[in-house]
Formats: structure tokens, C-alpha cells, sequence
């Protein structure tokens, strides 16, 4: 069973709950991980939890909700492999799964009513990635790029890297990277 992430902030609480509810009557396994109250919280914070997620392989999919769904689009995609989709209809859910092969879907709670939602979601989860033409579109957002390189090294340590303190960790990087250019110039 396709267990799908979701979380929202203070302002897409409600419509997350509705969305729960269908994901539920369609027979799939919910990971809420949160908010779970109507007290103002940070949007970023949920949607790096998901991001997170979707990276590490712990979800394939996800849905995210906050007040207008940008601010929770810009966070999530900002992860290497994450492909966050802003989609407050269901024509441009539908494309973003069959162009785009989006795998978290983000919603504008303040924007998007449960009956519409409702079917943004279902067409969402119910369209299939076409491929062809596009998965060679996809491929090239990240090719060849020194940030998706460096974030799959980085990602590998992601955990361990939580531990320590920002000016030590961008000291660490900051000496690999100042280490492999003088190597590089050595070879020269």
C-alpha cells in the first residue's frame, strides 16, 4: 500500500483534514505530519520535513497545504529530486503528473475549497507519468548541474550533518571544496 506524506501549516489545517479523509476512502496509508493546530507555525518547517522525506525515499509522494501553496512550493523544491507542483485546479494537477511527474502535489488552502480539492487529489493521485518525450525534459532540469552533484554527496550525510553547528559545517565544506580546486590546479 502507497503510504503518502502530507502536512500543512495553520492556514491549510483544514483542508488538509479533508484531504486525509479522502486519501483514507481511497484506501491509502496517511503519514500526517502535522500541523495538528490552528496555532500560527512556519511553513518552511513542514515543507522540509516532506522534502526530506521524498529524498530520502521515505515517501514517493506527498501533499502540501498552506495559505496560497507558494510558500510550501518554494520550499519543497528546493530539494534535489523533489518535484513540488502548485495546483489549485485539477488541468494543471493532471499535467504536472503527465509533463512533470510531480511527486508532491501542493494545494492553497485559502485559495482551493474541499470539493474542489477533493478533486485536484484524486486526479492528482490517479494520473500516470506519460514518459517519452518528457522524462527527457525531466532529466535535463538537473543535468550536469555542480549543485545536484553536490547535493548527492551531501544528502548521504544529511543525517550526521544535523549534528553539527552551521559555522563548523560551512567551515568542513568550505576546506573540501577549497582542497579539491588546489588539486585540480596541481594537476594543471
Amino acid at each position: 500500500m502507497e503510504k503518502i506524506a502530507i502536512a500543512s501549516d495553520h492556514a491549510g489545517l483544514s483542508l488538509k483534514t479533508e484531504v486525509i479523509q479522502l486519501l483514507s476512502r481511497k484506501g491509502l496509508e496517511v503519514e500526517d505530519l502535522g500541523t495538528n493546530s490552528a496555532d500560527s507555525v512556519d511553513y518552511p518547517d513542514f515543507g522540509h520535513i516532506v522534502a526530506q522525506r521524498i529524498v530520502s525515499g521515505t515517501n514517493s509522494r506527498a501533499i502540501l497545504i498552506c495559505g496560497t501553496g507558494i510558500g510550501m512550493s518554494i520550499t519543497a523544491n528546493r530539494y534535489q529530486g523533489v518535484r513540488a507542483a502548485l495546483c489549485n485546479d485539477s488541468y494543471s494537477a493532471r499535467m504536472s503528473r503527465m509533463h512533470n511527474d510531480s511527486n508532491v502535489l501542493v494545494i492553497g488552502g485559502r485559495v482551493v475549497g474541499p470539493a474542489l480539492a477533493e478533486e485536484i487529489v484524486s486526479v492528482w493521485l490517479d494520473t500516470a507519468f506519460e514518459g517519452g518525450r518528457h522524462a527527457k525534459r525531466l532529466q535535463k532540469i538537473d543535468k550536469d548541474r555542480v549543485e545536484t552533484v553536490v547535493h548527492k554527496v551531501v544528502s548521504r550525510y544529511l543525517e550526521k550533518m544535523h549534528e553539527v553547528e552551521r559555522p563548523v559545517l560551512e567551515r568542513m565544506i568550505q576546506e573540501s571544496i577549497d582542497a579539491i580546486l588546489n588539486d585540480r590546479k596541481e594537476e594543471k
